[in-house]
């Protein structure tokens, strides 16, 4: 079975997931080419800061900023494995239909409806761990520019 037969046979559910797939990675592609940069990150928060009002609380409100998007990877990643479990269970409903209408003379009736339910579990996961990777590792570089930004600016403010 090549992947555009995969896809067709995994319904509507899968290309729900290939849609949710293309939005996810399109914010990963944005965060891995801004977040990294933490010393210009850091510098743009200096340069935006005023120091007459809390320090942290502007912080607060730069990460916040940083942090846009990241709902998004973490919801596709927790939604995907469950529309997988959805075309799943509405595949092995649809086979028991037709053991239903048809009987139980062929089993390739139910192991083939079976196969088609897999696919969109087997698309799910496939969608859901990349996200949860990514999720993670943007979480752990905000956190890090966080750090970095309070050692750095309070530092700044007591000169």
């Amino acid at each position: 079975m090549n992947l555009l037969e995969f896809i067709d046979k995994g319904g509507i559910i899968v290309y729900i997931l290939i849609f949710l797939n293309i939005i996810g990675f399109t914010i990963i592609i944005w965060k891995f080419t801004t977040l990294p940069q933490v010393n210009k990150t850091i510098a743009k928060i200096a340069s935006r800061l005023d120091f007459n009002h809390s320090i942290n609380a502007q912080i607060e409100y730069e990460v916040k900023k940083l942090e846009s998007g990241l709902v998004i990877i973490k919801n596709i990643a927790i939604i995907s494995p469950l529309l997988g479990l959805l075309g799943t269970v509405v595949g092995i409903y649809s086979s028991f239909e037709e053991i239903t209408i048809k009987g139980l003379g062929d089993p390739t009736i139910f192991s083939g409806g079976i196969a088609v339910a897999l696919i969109t579990t087997i698309a799910g996961i496939i969608v859901s761990i990349p996200h949860q990777i990514a999720y993670n590792h943007f979480i752990s570089l905000v956190d890090k520019i966080e750090i970095k930004a309070k050692k750095e600016l309070v530092k700044e403010e007591n000169r």
